[in-house]
């Protein structure tokens, strides 16, 4: 399936995901903040990259706005999590780059479902 790198500062949401995305046959590299997803994706260049808004040290609005920025970055499909659902908040995300933006709480299937979805266009 996908290589998937995950930055969620919450262990548990982290390794809920981590679960689900393991369970639907992607390989999940997790980080807890967004200076050490930044080294990750360019250490191995995920397939997609799911990213917390608000992570301690570098947000993910942050990184994100960092991986459009790098050429060998600009095109990986970023998927924002945040517990923010203002539409402000939604329009800031995405116009730092996102794909796609889910609000927590959200049900793991539905994350799946996401994920696949924007594999699915971005790969197109």
């Amino acid at each position: 399936m996908a290589i998937v790198l995950v930055a969620e500062d919450d262990a548990d949401i982290r390794d809920l995901i981590i679960f689900k995305l393991e369970q639907t046959g992607h390989t999940v590299n997790a980080v807890g903040d967004g200076v050490s997803a930044l080294r990750a994706a360019r250490e191995q260049t995920p397939d997609i990259v799911l990213l917390d808004v608000m992570m301690p040290g570098m947000s993910g609005i942050d990184v994100c706005r960092e991986l459009r920025r790098i050429p060998e970055t600009a095109g990986l499909p970023i998927i924002l999590l945040t517990a923010r659902a203002q539409e402000s908040d939604v329009a800031t995300g995405l116009t730092a780059g996102a794909d796609d933006y889910i609000v927590k709480p959200f049900s793991p299937k539905v994350l799946a479902d996401r994920v696949h979805s924007v594999l699915t266009r971005t790969r197109a």
